[in-house]
């Protein structure tokens, strides 16, 4: 809210500066402060009038000029007023898009869904199940933390997919949905890496494993699969003995699996040492 009153201080600040024209700064302040408190004036009595129609062409003005944090409280007003008329559905949408506009994609969301099921013969109806499924991805938060609003955003999309299937924001949703795939993608590789770094070998190979299950043609393959490979040899050589055989023989496996897929890697020749290594072990333990 501070930041689009700021917006609108500075443009007026521009404006007065091009009529300016040599007055002292001192009275050019004045003047601004002058139409700044003349402005809020003949605001506070649009908002506390009892003019509907006006605080209605209001409302639209003021949102169409980015001055959301003026048109929120008149459509809030309004819109219990214009609820059961023609006004009702504009008064609704802006109300939704006034929101998304102030940044609270929680209730933009919640309005834009309400909208669609509140008015579902109208022409917006399509464009406020788009928007809805953007809110949920707004509110998805950077990768490392809980992704539970990405996973909705997905379902979102992909049920607008679904129930718009020649809709014009279709390449929109499927770049929104990689883009969500991918940061899903990325949080799973960083979890089985942590616990690589972590030297819980075990869990590292159950999440990296997990990772390739659900993200098949990630970019972090090649070096999925050889943290596997590595963390496979490190848990079989800190084994009690009568596990070792078998942990090793997995480590031989993984290997194998790593250099099919990436024979040149730049991996390769450390790789290699973990195989051998690996080899040397089980002719020790089958003596």
């Amino acid at each position: 809210m501070s930041h689009q009153r700021e917006k609108y201080f500075e443009r007026s600040l521009k404006l007065l500066s091009k009529l300016n024209n040599g007055i002292p700064l001192l009275a050019f302040i004045t003047t601004f402060v002058f139409l700044t408190m003349l402005s809020c004036s003949d605001y506070n009595k649009i908002l506390k009038g009892t003019d509907y129609n006006l605080k209605y062409e209001k409302a639209l003005e003021y949102y169409e000029n980015n001055q959301c944090y003026k048109s929120l409280p008149l459509l809030e007003e309004l819109m219990s007023y214009f609820r059961m008329t023609s006004k009702g559905e504009d008064v609704y949408y802006y109300y939704a898009k006034n929101q998304y506009c102030m940044g609270d994609y929680y209730l933009a969301g919640y309005y834009f869904k309400r909208f669609v099921k509140n008015f579902p013969q109208s022409s917006r109806v399509e464009e406020c199940a788009f928007n809805s499924a953007i809110c949920l991805m707004k509110n998805s938060p950077d990768y490392y933390l809980d992704q539970s609003e990405s996973y909705k955003a997905i379902d979102e999309f992909q049920l607008f997919m679904s129930r718009y299937p020649n809709s014009y924001l279709l390449d929109s949703c499927n770049k929104m949905v990689s883009d969500l795939r991918n940061r899903l993608e990325l949080k799973s590789f960083e979890k089985g890496k942590l616990y690589y770094k972590m030297e819980k070998y075990r869990s590292a190979t159950i999440a990296l494993n997990s990772t390739i299950s659900e993200f098949p043609n990630t970019n972090f393959k090649e070096e999925i699969l050889f943290l596997i490979l590595k963390s496979n040899y490190l848990y079989a050589s800190n084994s009690v003995d009568s596990k070792k055989i078998e942990r090793f023989e997995e480590t031989i496996k993984s290997y194998y699996t790593f250099v099919d897929s990436y024979k040149s890697s730049k991996f390769a020749r450390e790789s290699e040492s973990f195989y051998l290594s690996s080899l040397k072990e089980l002719e020790k333990l089958k003596i």
